[in-house]
C-alpha cells in the first residue's frame, strides 16, 4: 500500500524538470484566468491578449544582441571554471569540471522513436515564451539550456527566452547571456525560490504559451514542436516532455523513460484540464543527489509547507493519510489558503474523490475498510525496515515524523504492509525473527489483528505477539503476549477505532 499511497502524499518529489503549457486566453473581464498555480515545480498563467507571431522570415537583431553561434562561451565560462585542487562537485553538486568541458552546441544523441522522426509537424503552431529560472548555476550548465532552446527550436515557435536570476552571487551569470538573440534577463533583489520567480517570469511573458525548463537542461531534436501541437488542439492541456538523463558525473546524455503523477496530475485533472506526457519530446535533465544551494526559509520547511497547503486545498478529506504518514507536517505553518479555496470553487473544480473514481481508478489508496495507517509507533521508537528489503529483517528506529521507512498499513486482510512487503512469521515459534517478504493474500504467516484496544499486534497463526526486545540483536521477533513495552504499538491513524 506504501508504494501506491506514496503517490499521494509525495507530491513534488518525483519532479525536479517541469514544463507546463497553456494557452492565454481573455475573458470578458480582460483579468486573468485560468487553473490554479502549483507549489512546486510548475506554474501556469493564462493571459488575454492577442499576438501575431507566424512571421517565419530571417529577424534582424536590436542593437547590442548576438546571435547564439557568435557567443563567446570560452570568455562566459573561462570565467568561473573550478581551480586546481577545488573539489568540481562543490558549487553545483554535479562535476562542473566535466560540464565546462562541453561546447555549448554540443551534440546529443537523437533519443526519440523511428516514428517520431519522420513524423511531420505544424507549421503554424503559436509560439512560446521559455522561463528558465536560476540560483547560481553553473555558467556553462546554464548557457547549453539556452543554446539547445534555440538550436533545436524552429526560430517562429520561440518568441523569448526569459532567464529570471533568482539572486545569484554573482549578477553577471545572467546580465552576460542577455547578449544573446531573444533572451531577457530579469534579476531578483533578493532570493524569492522558485515558485515566485517563475511567477516573474510568467507575468514578463508576451507569447501565448509558456514553456518552463530548468537551467541544467539539454533539449532534444525537435521537442517543442510535439508540445504545442497537442497544445493547440486543446487548450486546457498541460503537456511534459519525456525526461532524458544527463549523468552528474561524466555528462553523458542518456535516454530514459518519464514518469508523472503526483500533486500536479491531480490538480489540473480536478479543474478540468488533462496532463500528457508526449513521446515524441524529448529534453535531458541532469539529475543531482543533493541540492547544491539553501532555499529561503529552509528546503525541508518549504517543502513542507507546500505539500501541506496542497494537501488542505486539494486533497479534501484524503489529507488525513498525508498527515498520518507525515505527522511532523501538522506542526508546518502553511499560511492563508482562502483564495486558493475561492479559486478553487470558482474554477468549478472536482473533489478529490472524483479523481481517484475518475482518472486514477487503480490507485489502491486506504478507506475506512482497512484498519491502521503511518507509523507504528512504540514510545519514541518506530516499527523501521532498515533499509532492508524482502527476506530481511525488521527493527525499530527513532521516530523521524517523515514516513519513508517507517510508513505501515494494517489492511482489511489483516496484512501489516510497507509497499509490497508484508511482515512474515517464518517460524511460528516464540522467539523466531519477523522477515519482510512479498505480500500473498492467503498466506497465514502474514495474518495479524490489533488487540487490548489497539495496543498489541497479535499474529493469528501463532497467538504470538509483535515484540521489540531483540531489536538490537538481530531484529524483532514474535513472543508470549505480555503485558511488557516492548509488545506495545499504536499507529498513527486508526481508521476503525
Amino acid at each position: 500500500m506504501r508504494r501506491k499511497s506514496r503517490i499521494l502524499l509525495c507530491f513534488a518529489v518525483l519532479w525536479v524538470l517541469g514544463i507546463a503549457y497553456y494557452f492565454y486566453s481573455g475573458t470578458a473581464l480582460g483579468g486573468k484566468v485560468g487553473f490554479p498555480f502549483l507549489d512546486c515545480f510548475f506554474v501556469s498563467v493564462i493571459k488575454g491578449h492577442n499576438s501575431d507571431d507566424k512571421a517565419h522570415g530571417p529577424e534582424t537583431l536590436p542593437p547590442g544582441k548576438v546571435r547564439w553561434q557568435d557567443f563567446d562561451q570560452d570568455l562566459y565560462v573561462g570565467a568561473t571554471v573550478v581551480r586546481p585542487g577545488q573539489d568540481p562537485y562543490a558549487r553545483n553538486k554535479f562535476n562542473q569540471v566535466e560540464s565546462d568541458k562541453l561546447r555549448m552546441d554540443r551534440a546529443v544523441p537523437d533519443t526519440r522513436h523511428d516514428h517520431c522522426r519522420h513524423k511531420q509537424w505544424k507549421s503554424d503552431l503559436p509560439a512560446s515564451s521559455v522561463v528558465i529560472t536560476f540560483h547560481n548555476e553553473a555558467r556553462s550548465a546554464l548557457l547549453r539550456t539556452v543554446v539547445s532552446v534555440l538550436k533545436k527550436s524552429p526560430p517562429h515557435l520561440v518568441k523569448e527566452i526569459i532567464l529570471v536570476d533568482d539572486y545569484s552571487d554573482n549578477p553577471e551569470d545572467g546580465a552576460l547571456l542577455g547578449k544573446i538573440e531573444k533572451v531577457r534577463v530579469l534579476r531578483n533583489d533578493r532570493r524569492e525560490g522558485l515558485m515566485r520567480s517563475r511567477v516573474r517570469g510568467a507575468d514578463a511573458a508576451t507569447a501565448p504559451v509558456l514553456t518552463f525548463l530548468d537551467s541544467h537542461c539539454e533539449c532534444n531534436d525537435h521537442w517543442l514542436e510535439p508540445l504545442l501541437e497537442r497544445v493547440a488542439e486543446d487548450k486546457t492541456r498541460v503537456v511534459s516532455p519525456i525526461i532524458d538523463v544527463i549523468n552528474m558525473d561524466n555528462f553523458q546524455y542518456v535516454g530514459a523513460s518519464a514518469d508523472l503523477k503526483g500533486e500536479i496530475s491531480f490538480r489540473v485533472w480536478q479543474c478540468g484540464g488533462s496532463l500528457e506526457i508526449i513521446p515524441c519530446s524529448r529534453v535531458g535533465h541532469v539529475f543531482r543527489k543533493q541540492h547544491p544551494y539553501t532555499f529561503p526559509g529552509g528546503s525541508g520547511t518549504v517543502f513542507a509547507r507546500n505539500t501541506r497547503r496542497a494537501a488542505e486545498v486539494w486533497m479534501d478529506e484524503y489529507k488525513n493519510f498525508y498527515y498520518a504518514a507525515v505527522p511532523s507536517a501538522r506542526n508546518v505553518p502553511y499560511g492563508n489558503i482562502q483564495s486558493r479555496l475561492e479559486m478553487k470553487k470558482r474554477l468549478n473544480c472536482k473533489p478529490f474523490k472524483w479523481y481517484l473514481e475518475n482518472v486514477y481508478p487503480e490507485l489502491r489508496v486506504p478507506d475506512h475498510q482497512d484498519i491502521a495507517f503511518g507509523a507504528l509507533q512504540q514510545g519514541g521508537n518506530c516499527l523501521d525496515t532498515l533499509g532492508h528489503f524482502a527476506d530481511g529483517v525488521v527493527g525499530v528506529y527513532e521516530c523521524h515524523n517523515a514516513g519513508g521507512n517507517q510508513e505501515w498499513a494494517l489492511t482489511k486482510d489483516k496484512s501489516v504492509k510497507h509497499m509490497d512487503l508484508c511482515l512474515t512469521v517464518v517460524d511460528r515459534t516464540a522467539g523466531s525473527l519477523i522477515k519482510l517478504q512479498g505480500c500473498r493474500e492467503n498466506d497465514s504467516r502474514q495474518k495479524w489483528e490489533q488487540i487490548e484496544s489497539n495496543s498489541k499486534l497479535r499474529h493469528v497463526g501463532s497467538n504470538l505477539c509483535l515484540d521489540s526486545r531483540s531489536a538490537r540483536m538481530g531484529g524483532l521477533t514474535v513472543e508470549v503476549c505480555s503485558p511488557s513495552l516492548t509488545q506495545q504499538w499504536k499507529f498513527t491513524l486508526n481508521l476503525q477505532s
